[in-house]
């Protein structure tokens, strides 16, 4: 048994709004936008979920704006040349993202923040994510990288590519879409992020029997008030948040 993830999970006061943001920057389009529920956004074309490749954007709506408190968990979105990048930040900036300063000093990426101050970085040119897709990473400040990527080589169906004391590194088994990333990072977790990961479980397997394989691993459950739900909320060995889905469920 074991998981995949279906979809970065972010949290908005406007979903449609941030949905719209998303879909714009990605090259990509809002689904059930309007629906009252959430706006997930996904590859142009005909709506699949979970996508085969890529990880879909799913925007929730929450009635609390984001707090100063950076997130531990963000998106590095993916470049093709120096040109591409500038052009990406210009458009970014256009649709209303802010440059954001969360102490990174002088490198050569830039971290921008979409219309609700969820922290994102515009990479330069890497060999690694150039088949990746538009989002090139889905990273998580850590602690200890290592214990991450056992906890996390253990609970996806992903494969483990790197594990060093600085950072670990998974993908698609079938080597296509981004990588989620461990990055060990000053400090602790302190608050509850507004980006996470939402998994799945394949057709056939249990939910519940998933749920409790991830306690055994060392996950805890979560209550964040979201009283009776399809849907069980868990928190890794180092307290990040995300979720596991019943079938058929966005």
């Amino acid at each position: 048994m074991a998981l995949r993830p279906a979809q970065v999970n972010i949290k908005a006061v406007d979903h449609e709004a941030v949905g719209r943001f998303w879909a714009e920057a990605l090259g990509w389009s809002v689904y059930r936008a309007g629906s009252g529920v959430t706006s997930y956004v996904g590859p142009v074309g005909e709506f699949v979920w979970p996508d085969p490749v890529v990880l879909g954007i799913d925007v929730v709506p929450v009635p609390e704006l984001k707090t100063a408190a950076k997130n531990r968990v963000h998106l590095d979105l993916a470049t093709a040349s120096a040109e591409h990048q500038a052009e990406l930040i210009g458009h970014l900036r256009a649709l209303g993202a802010t440059p954001a300063d969360i102490g990174q000093e002088t490198v050569p990426w830039t971290v921008l923040a979409d219309p609700e101050g969820n922290e994102f970085c515009v990479l330069e040119p890497r060999e690694i994510y150039r088949d990746t897709g538009p989002i090139a990473a889905v990273l998580v400040d850590c602690e200890d990288p290592r214990a991450m990527a056992r906890f996390w080589g253990e609970a996806l169906d992903w494969t483990l590519h790197e594990v060093t004391d600085r950072s670990a590194m998974l993908r698609s088994a079938k080597g296509v879409g981004p990588f989620l990333e461990f990055l060990r990072t000053p400090g602790t977790k302190t608050a509850p992020d507004r980006v996470h990961l939402d998994l799945l479980p394949y057709p056939g397997d249990d939910k519940e029997a998933e749920v409790a394989r991830l306690r055994d691993l060392g996950a805890t459950d979560l209550d964040l008030g979201q009283g009776d739900v399809p849907w069980t909320c868990l928190s890794d060995p180092e307290g990040h948040e995300f979720c596991v889905l019943g079938p058929a469920q966005t």
